[in-house]
C-alpha cells in the first residue's frame, strides 16, 4: 500500500507542472467577459420591424417625403401658380377632370392641381416638423428641469399655469389678427403653447423617476445632476418622446387646415393642403368636380394615419420594458 501511494505521489510530481499553470492576470480579457454586444437603438429597430403595417406606412411617408422635395425637378412638372390656358379654346383651362396632361386635373382658374397637391404637401409637412422640433427641444428642457429641480418647480409651474390656460385656438385666431397670415406666423402660433403637454408629461415622469435607487446612489456618489438627466431619466423617456413628436405633426397640419377653414390661414397663393382642402370643400356637392376635394384629403389621411401608426409602433419598440 505504501509503494502504491509512493508511486502515486511521484506521478503527481510529474504530471502537475504539466496539467496546471497559473493563470496570468490580463486587464483586457477580464474586459471581455462581461462583454456585450447588446445595442439598444439595434434591439428597437428589430421589435419595430416585427410590425408589417407599420414598416409599411413608413416606406410610403418616406417615398412621399422624397417625392415631394424631388417633384418640382422633375421633367414635365408644371408650376403650382401657373394659371393654364386651353389651346383650342384660348381660355383658362378651369375644371377640367383628371387626365393624361393633368394627373389630378385643374381647379377653378386653370392651375395645376398634380404640382398644387405635392407643392402644398410640402409647406404642411415642413410647418408639421419644424412646430413638431420645438415642441420636443422646448418641452423636454422645461419638463426635464420642471421635475429634477426643486427650486424651480414652483416658477415653473406657474408658467405652465399660465400658458395652459389660454386656449390654442384663441390663440392662432389672435396672431392670425395681429400679424400678417404667414408660415412663420402659424409656427409662432403653434409653439407658443405646444410645449405645454409634452413638459407636463416629461415632468411627471422625471417626478416618479428621480428618486429611485439608482439615481439617490448617483447623487451620493457626486454624479452632476446632468449626467443623470441624460443617463438615467431620458433614456426611460424616449418611447414617450418620439410618441409625443410623431403626433405633434398631423396635429400641426389639422391646426393648419382648421385656420384655413374658418379664413384665417395661409393666402390662397400660398399651396398647402387646408388651402387645397378648403376650395374642394365648396365642390363637395358637385359629382363632377369632387376630384377637388377627394385627392388632396386622401393625401392628409395617408400623412395623419401613418404618423399616428408608425409613432405609437416606435413607441412600443423603443419602450425598455420590452427590453432585455
Amino acid at each position: 500500500m505504501g509503494i502504491f501511494s509512493s508511486e502515486i505521489n511521484n506521478i503527481s510530481d510529474k504530471s502537475r507542472d504539466e496539467l496546471f499553470q497559473f493563470a496570468e492576470v490580463s486587464d483586457s480579457s477580464a474586459e471581455e467577459t462581461a462583454y456585450s454586444n447588446y445595442s439598444y437603438w439595434r434591439s428597437t429597430w428589430k421589435s419595430f420591424l416585427k410590425n408589417r403595417l407599420a414598416v409599411f406606412l413608413l416606406v410610403t411617408v418616406v417615398i412621399i417625403v422624397a417625392f415631394t422635395i424631388l417633384q418640382p425637378y422633375l421633367p414635365g412638372q408644371k408650376s403650382p401658380t401657373e394659371i393654364n390656358i386651353d389651346e383650342q379654346t384660348g381660355l383658362q383651362a378651369r375644371n377640367i377632370v383628371p387626365n393624361s396632361e393633368f394627373l389630378f386635373g385643374t381647379n377653378s382658374i386653370g392651375q395645376d392641381l398634380w404640382s398644387r397637391i405635392w407643392a402644398g404637401t410640402r409647406t404642411s409637412l415642413f410647418i408639421g416638423c419644424i412646430v413638431a422640433l420645438v415642441e420636443a427641444i422646448v418641452g423636454i428642457t422645461i419638463g426635464t428641469i420642471w421635475g429634477f429641480s426643486r427650486k424651480l418647480e414652483v416658477p415653473i409651474t406657474q408658467l405652465y399655469n399660465v400658458a395652459d390656460n389660454i386656449p390654442t385656438t384663441i390663440l392662432l385666431i389672435l396672431m392670425s389678427y395681429i400679424l400678417r397670415p404667414s408660415i412663420s406666423t402659424i409656427i409662432i402660433a403653434m409653439c407658443i403653447t405646444g410645449w405645454v403637454e409634452m413638459a407636463r408629461f416629461i415632468r411627471n415622469q422625471i417626478v416618479i423617476l428621480r428618486d429611485r435607487e439608482y439615481n439617490l446612489a448617483s447623487k451620493c456618489l457626486g454624479t452632476p445632476s446632468y449626467k443623470i438627466i441624460i443617463k438615467n431619466l431620458l433614456p426611460y423617456l424616449i418611447s414617450v418622446i418620439m410618441l409625443r413628436m410623431s403626433l405633434a405633426i398631423p396635429f400641426a397640419i389639422g391646426a393648419e387646415v382648421f385656420l384655413t377653414y374658418i379664413g384665417l390661414g395661409l393666402p390662397i397663393s400660398e399651396p398647402t393642403l387646408g388651402n387645397l382642402i378648403n376650395e374642394g370643400r365648396v365642390l363637395m356637392m358637385s359629382p363632377d368636380l369632387r376630384y377637388q376635394l377627394i385627392f388632396p384629403s386622401i393625401v392628409l389621411s395617408v400623412i395623419t394615419i401613418a404618423f399616428y401608426i408608425i409613432g405609437n409602433s416606435f413607441a412600443d419598440a423603443a419602450d425598455p420594458k420590452n427590453h432585455v
